[in-house]
């Protein structure tokens, strides 16, 4: 039970360092968006930015529950010089046609947070492009589906800008790790005292009842 107690303990331990990173990469200056293979472990919520246009057409909505309720993330292609992209532009609401949508035309710059793909849907619900119903952004699966054949291993959560009331709403990322490490040590280690308190108890009373 203490050597639990000590796993958690180092677990606790890794989790702060992954926190103190990734904050660091979310709110340091914006790097060119990576070309190459990325990892959770290393650029998750990493500040990128990069430039090209919107290919408008090609947008799949997303299911998504946010702090403004339902609805959906808006995933649209961004064709740069040399790829493609999946920005995930923002939320818009359950109800909100898609004229009511923002569609920036010409050579934009986008900011925002990279963010790894979400494979196979969810634990109740996968994927299905042949109905349009989308749960998770799955960037091989959006690709597949809309006949991409050069994107980016990732999607990025761009940034709110321009008019703060415009649909689709960016900035609505939630960083969030769950710690629960210190309390899972203090269990153990309490366990462990107790069952050596027991076993303290069950040989002071074997001793004091011998004959």
């Amino acid at each position: 039970m203490v050597g639990l107690g000590n796993w958690q303990v180092r677990r606790l331990h890794w989790k702060l360092d992954l926190i103190e990173a990734v904050d660091s990469r979310a709110h340091g200056a914006a790097v060119a968006a990576p070309e190459g293979p990325v990892t959770a472990q290393d650029d998750a919520y990493l500040r990128v930015g990069t430039d090209g246009h919107f290919l408008h057409d090609l947008s799949r909505r997303v299911k998504a529950v946010t702090d403004l309720g339902p609805g959906y993330w808006v995933m649209t292609p961004l064709k740069t010089a040399d790829r493609t992209i999946w920005i995930n532009r923002g939320f818009v609401p359950n109800g909100l046609a898609r004229e009511d949508w923002t569609t920036p035309e010409g050579e934009v710059h986008v900011e925002g947070l990279l963010r790894v793909t979400e494979p196979d849907g969810t634990l109740l619900e996968s994927n299905d492009a042949k109905d349009e119903r989308w749960v998770s952004r799955d960037v091989v699966a959006l690709s597949k589906d809309a006949g991409i054949t050069d994107a980016a291993p990732y999607f990025i959560d761009a940034d709110l800008t321009g008019d703060p009331t415009a649909w689709p709403r960016g900035g609505l990322t939630i960083i969030h790790f769950r710690n629960a490490h210190l309390s899972y040590a203090l269990t153990w280690y309490a366990m462990a005292v107790l069952f050596l308190g027991a076993m303290i108890f069950v040989i002071w009373d074997r001793l004091r009842h011998r004959p």
